[in-house]
């Protein structure tokens, strides 16, 4: 018997397992070069966010034409899984259509659903092609997209063509070798399916040979394909078909909007106040806000990693929309790419400290104070992902490390500090408007 064919698939999958979860291991020490942040409470509130932002997709169905085509591809995506499996153990087993075996009148029910899938993601692809290239939405245009991220969405939708298209091709070749009773394809005789037997005509003059070749072909390449999709996923956006469910468990579950309070601030301002409960002894310096990914929590830096680049957030920010230079989708492409390049450099044995930082060399001041904090990003996002609270962290470091405002920022904390309101008046002064009411 010749094991090669099963040795050569056996080694395949090793590899793109062992590539994978290497990225895969990379990627999880980036997100925890952030600082520590437990988000573990009330389990059961996280576990209905998978449910509904991740696994049912809730937010994407306030567009519900969108929402539809979306779920197309997601369903041929998980679904059409169930195939590849059985490829899988044909491949490490060498076996042909091994399920078929097991389940020999639900078999052609399976298929024929995968194949309706397979065309309906064909579809869907050609109608996303069509939606960034013909149409040009403003944003799949905008400058964020320029270069490598416009040609990473048009890469994936054509490999998901190719790979559909693959698998039609077999399972037409295939039950064309069955009708003709050739070799193992008449030991598992399937019938023919719904959407590949219209493909019969362009193979029917084919010898047996020549429908071998093709399914096989076809077969290796769909598998192969899958392999190498499998391993271009984390150095793509389309990284988020994975971590949109962590990204959802650990959403934060506090109102949007609400800002967390720096604890360190809170003790100080304490210490002023009551400075006899002041520590005596020097502590460590305090550093206030964020400069860089190191500083800012691992779930901003899973965020950034989680984020699609659908670029709804920028559609609905109401300083892009008036031609500010802000884009949260910008903000979240900049983080990943800073959380790249410091963990290149731990990969190299060098330390991360290289002289620049998130702050100014990837994101500018210019963009931070465009931010209005309106959250319109974060209710978009259909993963939750948060801008807000990258834009914030880096805004307190710009106040509180670098003493940086606008000058009607600073006009209002001195008002604050003095007067206990952002207003010009006395504390004294400040109920006398209701007098113009009683006059």
């Amino acid at each position: 018997m010749n094991f090669i064919p099963q040795i050569l698939f056996l080694l395949s999958f090793l590899a793109a397992v062992y590539l994978f979860a290497k990225k895969i291991g990379s990627i999880k020490r980036n997100i925890f070069l952030g600082v520590s942040e437990n988000l573990s409470d009330h389990p059961e509130k996280r576990w209905k966010n998978v449910f509904l932002l991740a696994l049912g997709q809730k937010k994407m169905f306030k567009n519900l034409t969108v929402a539809v085509l979306h779920l197309v591809i997601y369903l041929g995506f998980v679904i059409i899984n169930i195939e590849v499996l059985e490829i899988m153990i044909d491949g490490i087993v060498g076996t042909h259509r091994i399920f078929y075996g097991f389940i020999p009148s639900l078999y052609p029910i399976l298929i024929n659903a995968f194949e309706l899938l397979a065309l309906g993601v064909i579809i869907v692809c050609v109608i996303f092609l069509y939606r960034r290239n013909i149409i040009h939405l403003w944003r799949f245009k905008n400058a964020d997209l320029k270069g490598w991220p416009s040609k990473d969405a048009n890469f994936i939708l054509v490999i998901e063509i190719i790979l559909m298209c693959l698998f039609l091709t077999m399972n037409a070749t295939d039950t064309l070798l069955q009708s003709k009773g050739f070799g193992y394809y008449n030991e598992q005789l399937t019938g023919n399916f719904i959407i590949s037997s219209f493909l019969h005509p362009l193979f029917n003059g084919f010898e047996n040979t020549g429908l071998v070749f093709i399914e096989r072909t076809s077969w290796w390449l769909h598998i192969l394909g899958i392999f190498a999709f499998l391993n271009y996923l984390p150095w793509s956006k389309h990284l988020h078909i994975i971590l949109a469910f962590p990204n959802a468990y650990f959403a934060r579950l506090t109102p949007q909007g609400k800002f967390n309070n720096m604890l360190a601030v809170q003790q100080e301002v304490k210490n002023a106040f009551h400075p006899e409960l002041a520590p005596t002894e020097v502590g460590s310096i305090l550093k206030f806000g964020a400069s860089d990914v190191n500083e800012l929590s691992w779930k901003n830096v899973l965020d950034a990693y989680s984020c699609t680049e659908c670029g709804r957030c920028s559609n609905a920010c109401p300083a892009s929309q008036t031609g500010k230079l802000l884009s949260p989708r910008s903000i979240m492409m900049k983080t990943r790419d800073r959380a790249e390049e410091l963990g290149e450099r731990l990969d190299k044995g060098m330390d991360i400290q290289d002289g620049k930082s998130l702050l100014n060399d990837y994101i500018t001041e210019e963009e931070l104070r465009a931010c209005t904090t309106c959250n319109a990003c974060v209710e978009e996002c259909p993963v939750s992902i948060s801008p807000v609270d990258i834009i914030i962290q880096l805004r307190r470091y710009l106040v509180m490390e670098k003493s940086t405002a606008p000058q009607e920022w600073t006009m209002m904390f001195g008002n604050i500090e003095n007067n206990f309101a952002p207003w010009k008046f006395s504390p004294d002064d400040r109920s006398k408007w209701i007098d113009t009411f009683n006059s």
